[in-house]
């Protein structure tokens, strides 16, 4: 895209958290900063990514269709070690081609989410390159525990809201939007209540006893969170026509649970002040 669009992307996107308008308005976006392969100056590009339930961001050296390989991908080749900003979070991550069968599938799901992808790579006459960039460390190290509560449940919301805004859109594709999708929310979910029943929120009933109805009542919500992740998967797995109903329910249970959530436990975590 042209350098001044760019720059105007960048800077939507770092002033919205992660959120711009126009052309890329409800896209899954992140901001790559290489360091230049021939300069060793820091170069940043707005990039559409793939969740991976593992973690990893899967971005596509497609160039728009160009014959030729993006200059930010010759960068990372050079030089692995790369920042990516998602909006809720600006972390350091290592970024590794992916070959064989590893990027073949990769690139699949993405042909299924988006057919745009196999155009791109027919009109440009090359395979193009899979990137998992992989964080290097956890994105809030170093915050005080209840800004990084607050940090993750943002990133939940603004999953939730690319969710949502795929649903309204995408008709017919509904499915395999959804499929891909909840790799990272599905997953991300599960594993953060799974830490939250099974470390923090007993170590919060032995120093805080006065939030054991708070925490009764969210590990309940947990269980709630579950079954409609359980609906869900079965509702996409039937070809269900009530995909955006199943949605809509789960959304509103999860942006409530994690309201209250922080209502009660940021203020504890934080140390600022008892609960509320």
């Amino acid at each position: 895209m042209p350098h001044d669009f760019q720059q105007q992307v960048i800077d939507e996107f770092r002033a919205g958290k992660g959120r711009v308008g126009g052309p890329f308005e409800g896209a899954r976006l992140l901001l790559l900063t290489t360091t230049g392969a021939r300069t060793g100056r820091p170069h940043t590009t707005p990039l559409g990514y793939l969740p991976d339930g593992g973690g990893r961001m899967l971005v596509i050296a497609s160039a728009g269709g160009s014959p030729k390989h993006p200059a930010w991908y010759h960068n990372l080749v050079a030089n692995p070690r790369v920042t990516v900003e998602t909006g809720s979070f600006t972390l350091e991550a290592d970024a590794a081609v992916l070959q064989g069968e590893e990027r073949d599938a990769i690139f699949a799901r993405a042909v299924e989410s988006d057919p745009g992808w196999a155009e791109y790579e027919a009109k440009s006459g090359r395979v193009l390159p899979v990137v998992a960039l992989t964080p290097v460390a956890s994105p809030v190290a170093g915050m005080r525990g209840g800004d990084a509560l607050t940090a993750i449940h943002d990133a939940f919301r603004k999953e939730l809201a690319l969710v949502r805004a795929e649903v309204a859109r995408s008709g017919p594709a509904i499915g395999a939007q959804l499929r891909v999708n909840c790799l990272t929310l599905c997953a991300g979910l599960h594993h953060h209540h799974s830490g939250e029943s099974g470390g923090l929120f007993p170590q919060l009933r032995l120093d805080h006893p006065e939030l054991a109805p708070a925490l009764d009542r969210l590990e309940e919500e947990h269980q709630e969170v579950a079954r409609l992740l359980d609906d869900l998967q079965r509702a996409l797995d039937s070809g269900s026509p009530d995909l955006a109903a199943e949605v809509d329910r789960l959304a509103t249970a999860i942006e409530a649970h994690l309201d209250y959530e922080e209502l009660h436990l940021v203020p504890v975590l934080n140390g600022d002040a008892g609960p509320r």
